[in-house]
């Protein structure tokens, strides 16, 4: 069962590592697996997220999203979408930077930490959100209670997350203004492109959750139609238009688990530019972390065991907000690749230890003849 559903994800593991020793040596190969490590934590949510949905979806509609939807998150954003970047952010034609950071890296590095501010304070914003809307949100379970608690009672002002990710970014900016000033002005201008790299990304961010919020809903409304038509077809005993309202419903699933997947996959882009500029190392560490991904969306539905580790969710967000934080530091200050890539590991090793100290403790409780208010407790986090 596992040798079957990982078995791809082990093939491309093999093949991207002997690569990138070829390509730049064991620093290379270092790199690789690291960033495979920092996608697969930050898209274990999705991947969670992927599976309470797929599942919902039959055999077909399934087979699609993890046939076309892995190649547009393989091939689409993690090999393409970095080229895009470096392209925009350098002022170059797509075929000059492959060029470039193929046959003159040094000028392509050169181009590349230019742009890093831009690409940081884009990227840094984007991330920035998706971790401020995480923690602003009542929620259930909750895993640091003396965090989560107090921030998800501001999370009832309206857009709190973007007034605070404004004035992140309006420090950011300003401190870069200020390190230009101090250095002669000769980068005076980069002050306003991280303020307006910085909206770039937030406003990306809104617009793709607006979309999400979008199918999200038509999903809803799909899902309250169909069961009306059958509650109308048991009623008059005619066979209910099922087929056409299910595909209907399943159609507006995809598109959905799409939208999700490509801003979760932009999370894994931007965060991988905290850790290297190189893209062929990119493009291997984000694919075979995205192989992982998928096999573990796979893995989530054939086990149903989505809810066993209800932390997990929440520690890929801290390592979001990390990484944001990271991203914006970078903007001034070099900070090294390995404490980046390490900051996530350890926050998803954190949340599934919690995860099953938790399952330990309820387990401990139902067999004392626990009490609710004691389960609840337990569940409630750290």
């Amino acid at each position: 069962m596992l040798l079957k559903t990982f078995g791809w994800s082990f093939a491309v593991t093999a093949l991207g590592l002997v690569a990138a020793v070829f390509y730049g040596g064991w620093q290379a190969l270092g790199i690789v697996a690291i960033l495979s490590v920092l996608e697969i934590s930050l898209s274990f949510d999705n991947a969670v997220i992927n599976a309470g949905i797929l599942k919902k979806m039959n055999a077909f509609w399934q087979k699609i999203f993890l046939t076309v939807g892995v190649l547009i998150a393989v091939f689409g954003m993690r090999l393409v979408f970095p080229v895009v970047i470096v392209a925009i952010s350098a002022k170059l034609g797509p075929i000059e930077a492959i060029d470039l950071s193929f046959n003159d890296p040094d000028r392509y590095k050169e181009l590349v930490t230019d742009a890093h501010p831009a690409i940081a304070a884009f990227g840094g914003m984007f991330l920035l959100m998706i971790f401020l809307d995480f923690v602003f949100e009542e929620r259930d379970i909750q895993w640091l209670r003396w965090i989560e608690r107090p921030l998800a009672k501001l999370g009832k002002v309206d857009m709190l997350s973007v007034c605070v990710a404004l004035i992140v970014l309006l420090v950011a900016s300003m401190t870069f203004a200020t390190q230009a000033h101090q250095h002669g002005g000769g980068h005076a201008d980069k002050a306003s492109t991280v303020l307006l790299a910085g909206i770039a990304g937030l406003i990306t961010y809104l617009i793709v959750g607006g979309l999400s919020g979008y199918f999200e809903d038509k999903l809803e409304e799909e899902e309250e139609r169909e069961q009306e038509a059958e509650e109308e077809a048991r009623k008059s005993g005619k066979p209910a238009s099922a087929v056409l309202l299910a595909g209907k419903a399943a159609f507006f699933m995809f598109l959905y688990l799409e939208v999700l997947d490509a801003s979760f996959s932009f999370d894994g882009v931007i965060g991988a530019f905290a850790v290297t500029n190189e893209i062929v190392l990119m493009a291997l560490g984000l694919g075979i972390g995205a192989m992982y991904v998928r096999s573990l969306t796979v893995y989530l539905v054939r086990q149903g065991t989505l809810d066993d580790y209800v932390y997990l969710e929440h520690g890929a967000h801290y390592a979001i907000g990390a990484l944001a934080v990271i991203l914006l530091v970078t903007i001034r200050y070099e900070i090294n690749e390995i404490i980046t890539g390490l900051v996530g590991v350890v926050l998803i090793a954190w949340s599934f230890w919690s995860s099953l100290r938790r399952n330990k403790a309820l387990a401990a409780a139902e067999g004392n003849g626990g009490s609710t208010d004691s389960k609840a407790e337990v569940s409630s986090g750290v």
